[in-house]
């Protein structure tokens, strides 16, 4: 594939919609569409970004025992959806601090310990350049009800045998089943 231009078709509030013009192995002329959260995408450098958008976090318990799991209404797909606490990294946000707060917003939980970062990971490769984090980590408190008005958020502890029967009933986002079943 041969990168030709990137250009701007539509500027919404948090994405951004792009057309990518691209030749072919064989020599044809295609168009990819796709979106991103960065408004002023000009290049193929700035389209391969190194900066992560937004932090993922999986959470387990301080005994190993339970994984934390957020029950999330997503208007994208009109269903509510299990995933990992996760969201956007603010500007001049650390991973960490955006980890601590994104975690105490959506679950009242504190993060007591990280244990490792990964390397950033893309959130949908097939139509965005959008990149995370992953942050493991262990957290405490009581749960509590999301302090944003804007998400549906029902965040819950799970045993591996609770997780089990979740799998077989239940949607994911793909990132989250992937590793909840390994995990059980």
């Amino acid at each position: 594939m041969k990168f030709r231009n990137i250009r701007k078709e539509y500027q919404g509030d948090y994405l951004t919609y792009y057309k990518i013009g691209y030749e072919t192995e064989g020599g044809s002329e295609k168009i990819y569409e796709m979106i991103s959260r960065d408004p002023e995408i000009k290049n193929l450098e700035d389209l391969n970004h190194e900066k992560s958008d937004a932090v993922i976090m999986i959470i387990h318990d301080a005994a190993g025992e339970k994984i934390l799991l957020n029950l999330e209404y997503r208007m994208a797909v009109g269903d509510w959806v299990f995933n990992f606490p996760a969201g956007l990294i603010d500007e001049g946000e650390t991973v960490y601090e955006a980890a601590e707060r994104e975690l105490r917003e959506e679950t009242g939980l504190k993060l007591t310990e990280i244990k490792e970062v990964w390397k950033e990971s893309y959130s949908a490769v097939g139509f965005s350049n959008e990149m995370g984090s992953v942050v493991i980590g262990t957290a405490e408190g009581t749960i509590q009800k999301s302090d944003s008005e804007a998400e549906e958020i029902k965040a819950a502890w799970y045993t591996k045998e609770e997780m089990r029967s979740l799998l077989r009933e239940y949607r994911f986002a793909a990132r989250t089943q992937a590793y909840c079943a390994l995990w059980s």
